[in-house]
C-alpha cells in the first residue's frame, strides 16, 4: 500500500479512536472491501464468530474480505458507487444495529475504501422504530407466505378419480403434460373437471413451485378483460390507483397461467393475447413500457373451438398457439364405472361437511346413478348427493331418495315372484294398510303421518307414489 493511502487510513483510524465513547463498533474496509481496522469493542467480532470462522483474534480477520465476516454487509456497495448510508437498521444474528456506512476518499476524490460504525445505545433511543420495523418486517413475511399459499395448485395428479380406462389415459397425459413447457388445450363438456386437471398438470411440473393463476374469461365485462390480463399503469383512466395494478400474466410469472373458458374470448382480445404468447411480454394498459413474463398457459374450453376457427369466432393463429397438447376430459356418462368411487367420494365429503354420519349407496342407488345421463357432469353428481344429505333420511342412500332430484330414477320395486302370494307382495299389502290408517290418523298430515311411520316426509312421498295412494295437499 502507498504511503500516502497509509497515512490516509491511519488518519481515519485515528478519528475513528477520538469518537470511541459514542460507538458500539466500528470497521474500516479498503477500496477492495477487505477489512483493514476494527476497533477493540466491534459487536461483529465475538468468541462464537472467532470459532465458526476459524480465527484466532481480532487480527487475523485483517485482510478478510468484509462479507465473510458479515455475510449480509453493504460495504462493498459503498466502496463500488461511491455513496454513503447514513442510516441503516441492520440485524446480524441476536443483535439489531443501527449502522452508518460512508465512503473514504483521497485529495483527488477518489474512493479508497469506507468506514462503518454503529451508533452507540442508538436502539435505546429508536426502540419504538426498531419495534415497529420487526413488525411490519414479520408482516410482509406473513403476506408473502399467504399470497404464495393461495397461488399455490390445491390438487395433484392423486385428486384425479377413477379407475375407467378414459380417465386412465387422461392421468397418462395429464403426467406427460408436467414433463413439457409447451401450451396445454383441455377440452370437454361443463363440469367434467379442466380446473382440477389444470392444477394437476402444473403440480407435476417444474413450475410447482411458482405461483398458479386462474382467470375465466366468461365471467370478466369485456371491457375489463384487458386489465385484468396486463394489467393498469397508475392513472391510465378516470379513477385508476396511484399504484400500477398488475395483470394475471404479471401474477403467475414463472408459474402457470390457466385461461378457463377460452372460447368466450373476444376476437380483439385474442390478438393481444396471441402477442403475448409470441413475446413473451405484456404491456400494461396505459404504459407504453412492456414488461417480460415467463409463464406456462394452459387453456380450457367446453366450445367446439375448431368449428369455431372455421366459422370466424376463433383466431386460428391463437388456436394453433394454443392446440399443442390436446387433452379431452371424458363426460360422466363416458365412464359410468367412476360413478360407484366418485358417489362414495362425495357422500364421504358432504357428510364431513354437515357433521353427520356417512351414508352408504345401496345397488340399487348406484342403478340410479347409473340410469342418468349427467348433463352437468361430475358438478351434478357433487349437487345431487349434496341434496340427498339434505332432502332425505335414514342409515343408507336409496334409490327412492333420487325420486325427486333426479326425474328417470327408478323406484326400490321388489321383483314379482312366480307362484303362490309371494312374500314381498304381502308385504307391499301390509306397508299400503299401514301408511293409509297413518293417514287417516293424522287426518291427511303427511308430516304428522311421517312421524309416526318413523320416516321422512320425502320417503313418505315417494311411497304413496309407489303404492298409488293420491296425493292430497296437507290440512
Amino acid at each position: 500500500m502507498p504511503t500516502d493511502r497509509r497515512e490516509q487510513f491511519a488518519a481515519a483510524c485515528a478519528l475513528m479512536a477520538m469518537v470511541d465513547e459514542m460507538i458500539d463498533g466500528a470497521l474500516l474496509v479498503d477500496r477492495d472491501a477487505r477489512i483493514v481496522w476494527s476497533n477493540d469493542k466491534h459487536v461483529w467480532f465475538t468468541e462464537k464468530l472467532m470459532a465458526q470462522l476459524g480465527l484466532q483474534s481480532r487480527a487475523d480477520a485483517i485482510g478478510q474480505p468484509v462479507e465473510r465476516v458479515i455475510p449480509h454487509s453493504r460495504m462493498r456497495e459503498v466502496v463500488e458507487t461511491g455513496r454513503s448510508m447514513p442510516l441503516d437498521i441492520m440485524r446480524y444474528g441476536e443483535h439489531t444495529l443501527l449502522v452508518s456506512r460512508l465512503p473514504l476518499r483521497d485529495e483527488t476524490g477518489e474512493v479508497i475504501g469506507a468506514l462503518a460504525f454503529a451508533l452507540k445505545n442508538s436502539l435505546t433511543y429508536l426502540r419504538p422504530i426498531a419495534d415497529r420495523f420487526n413488525k411490519l418486517q414479520s408482516r410482509l413475511t406473513r403476506v408473502e407466505q399467504e399470497l404464495a399459499a393461495s397461488r399455490a395448485s390445491k390438487y395433484t395428479v392423486e385428486n384425479l378419480i377413477g379407475f375407467s380406462p378414459a380417465m386412465l389415459q387422461v392421468k397418462r397425459l395429464v403426467r406427460r403434460a408436467g414433463q413439457i413447457n409447451s401450451a396445454v388445450l383441455l377440452l370437454g363438456e361443463t363440469g367434467t373437471g379442466k380446473e382440477l386437471v389444470a392444477q394437476s398438470i402444473h403440480a407435476c411440473s417444474d413450475r410447482a413451485h411458482r405461483p398458479f393463476v386462474g382467470v375465466n374469461t366468461a365471467a370478466i365485462p369485456e371491457n375489463l378483460l384487458e386489465a385484468e390480463f396486463f394489467g393498469v399503469a397508475p392513472g391510465a383512466y378516470t379513477g385508476a390507483g396511484r399504484q400500477p395494478r398488475p395483470g394475471k400474466f404479471q401474477l403467475a410469472d414463472g408459474g402457470t397461467l390457466f385461461l378457463d373458458e377460452i372460447g368466450d374470448m373476444p376476437l380483439p382480445l385474442q390478438a393481444k393475447l396471441l402477442r403475448a404468447l409470441q413475446e413473451r411480454e405484456v404491456e400494461p394498459l396505459g404504459s407504453n413500457q412492456v414488461v417480460k413474463v415467463d409463464v406456462r398457459i394452459i387453456a380450457a374450453t367446453s366450445r367446439p373451438l375448431a368449428e369455431m376457427v372455421r366459422n370466424g369466432a376463433f383466431r386460428p393463429d391463437l388456436y394453433y398457439r394454443l392446440n399443442v397438447f390436446p387433452i379431452q376430459l371424458p363426460a360422466l356418462r363416458d365412464r359410468r364405472d367412476d360413478l360407484e368411487i366418485l358417489a362414495s367420494l362425495f357422500s364421504e365429503k358432504v357428510a364431513l361437511s354437515l357433521d353427520q354420519p356417512m351414508r352408504d349407496l345401496t345397488p340399487s342407488a348406484l342403478d340410479a346413478l347409473r340410469r342418468h345421463d349427467w348433463p352437468g357432469n361430475i358438478r351434478e353428481l357433487a349437487n345431487v348427493i349434496e341434496q340427498v344429505y339434505v332432502r332425505t333420511e335414514g342409515d343408507r342412500i336409496l334409490a327412492d331418495d333420487f325420486a325427486d332430484i333426479l326425474p328417470d330414477a327408478p323406484l326400490d320395486r321388489p321383483a314379482a315372484v312366480e307362484g303362490k302370494r309371494p312374500l314381498a307382495a304381502a308385504m307391499d299389502d301390509l306397508e299400503r294398510s299401514l301408511i293409509q290408517e297413518a293417514l287417516a290418523d293424522c287426518r291427511g298430515n303427511k308430516l304428522e303421518a311421517a312421524r309416526s311411520l318413523g320416516l321422512s316426509r320425502t320417503n313418505l312421498y315417494a311411497k304413496l307414489r309407489k303404492h298409488g295412494i293420491p296425493v292430497q295437499p296437507d290440512d
